[in-house]
C-alpha cells in the first residue's frame, strides 16, 4: 500500500515526547489489581507507584490508579470503584504531548476525531482522540514534567482495523506522529494472527511514540487475537513466559515463529491480554 509523505498535519509541531511516556491503559476490578501487579511485574520486573485513589474522568467516578513501569513497557492501571463513564476503557494507550491543545489541532487536522474533549485530573489534562477504524487513545499533559528513563526494548501498539479503514488509519496517524512505515507487507503470515493457512496485511511503523504494527484483517479472528493492544519485546521468551506463569498469568497462545520473532499470547489475572516476542534467527 503507498503510503502518501505530505500531509495535511505537517504544518503542526511534534506534540510527542517520547516512548517511555507512552502507556498501554489495563482496566481491572479493584479485587484484581494486587494480583495484575503481582503478576505483571513479575514477568518483566520494574515497580508501581504508590497507588492512589483519585477521579480520572470528567464526570464523577473513583478509581485506583497506579504505573507500573518496566524495562519493556510501562501500564496505567485502573481499578474503578465505580461504574466506568463511557468511553474511558475503550482507549488503549496514553500518549504524553508537550502541549494539549496544539496536541487536538495537530489530531484533528491529521484527521482524528476528538471523542473526549479536554479535562483537567489530578496532575494535569487529558483527551480521548479516535483515529479511523475505531482506534481510541488518549492523549495527556502533566503540570510537572516527568522524567522517565528510556526503555530497554520499545514495546509495540497492536492496533487491527479493516482494509476499509486501514489507508485513511495510516495516513493519518502518521501526519499525527511524523512517524514512518518501516515495513509494509501485504502476505503476511496468517500464524500470527491465529489462521496460518491464511495470509494478511501486515504494516508496521515507527515514531516518537514508539512501534506500531497495524494488523489488517477481515475480522475473522480465533481467539484472544485482537484483544491484545501491546506487544512487548523480551530478550529470552521462553525464560519470560516461565517468570508469567509462576507468578500467575496463562499462556493462551504457545509460541510460534514468524517474521524473525517468536511470539506467545499471554492472560494476567484481571484479564489484561498481551502479546511477547523475543528476536528469532530465523
Amino acid at each position: 500500500m503507498p503510503v502518501e509523505t505530505a500531509f495535511a498535519g505537517s504544518a503542526y509541531p511534534q506534540v510527542g515526547v517520547g516512548s517511555q511516556y507512552d502507556t498501554s491503559h489495563v482496566y481491572v476490578d479493584p479485587d484484581k489489581v494486587d494480583a495484575f501487579v503481582s503478576s505483571f511485574l513479575g514477568t518483566f520486573g520494574g515497580a508501581s507507584t504508590k497507588q492512589a485513589v483519585a477521579t480520572v474522568t470528567p464526570t464523577p467516578s473513583s478509581t485506583t490508579t497506579q504505573l507500573l513501569q518496566t524495562p519493556v513497557g510501562t501500564v496505567s492501571l485502573f481499578g474503578f470503584k465505580t461504574p466506568i463513564p463511557y468511553p474511558f476503557g475503550y482507549e488503549r494507550t496514553g500518549y504524553l504531548v508537550t502541549d494539549m491543545d496544539q496536541a487536538i489541532a495537530a489530531a484533528r487536522a491529521a484527521g482524528a476525531s476528538i471523542v473526549v474533549s479536554a479535562f483537567p485530573d489530578p496532575i494535569g489534562r487529558d483527551a480521548v482522540i479516535q483515529w479511523p477504524g475505531g482506534v481510541n487513545m488518549q492523549i495527556y499533559w502533566h503540570t510537572t514534567k516527568p522524567d522517565y528513563a528510556a526503555f530497554e526494548t520499545v514495546p509495540e501498539n497492536r492496533a487491527y482495523v479493516s482494509p476499509d479503514a486501514v489507508s485513511a488509519f495510516v495516513r493519518d496517524f502518521l501526519a499525527f506522529s511524523k512517524g514512518k512505515v518501516v515495513s509494509d507487507d501485504s502476505k503476511a503470515p496468517g500464524v500470527e494472527i491465529g489462521r496460518p493457512n491464511d495470509t494478511f496485511h501486515r504494516i508496521r511503523i515507527v515514531s516518537i511514540y514508539g512501534k506500531m504494527t497495524v494488523l489488517v484483517t477481515d475480522g475473522h479472528l480465533p481467539y484472544p487475537y485482537g484483544r491484545e493492544t501491546t506487544g512487548y519485546e523480551v530478550s529470552d521468551l521462553n525464560a519470560t513466559l516461565d517468570k508469567a506463569k509462576a507468578s500467575g498469568a496463562t499462556v493462551l497462545v504457545d509460541p510460534f515463529t514468524s517474521d524473525k520473532r517468536q511470539s506467545a499470547i499471554v492472560e494476567f489475572p484481571g484479564g489484561c491480554v498481551a502479546e511477547i516476542h523475543a528476536p528469532s534467527a530465523q
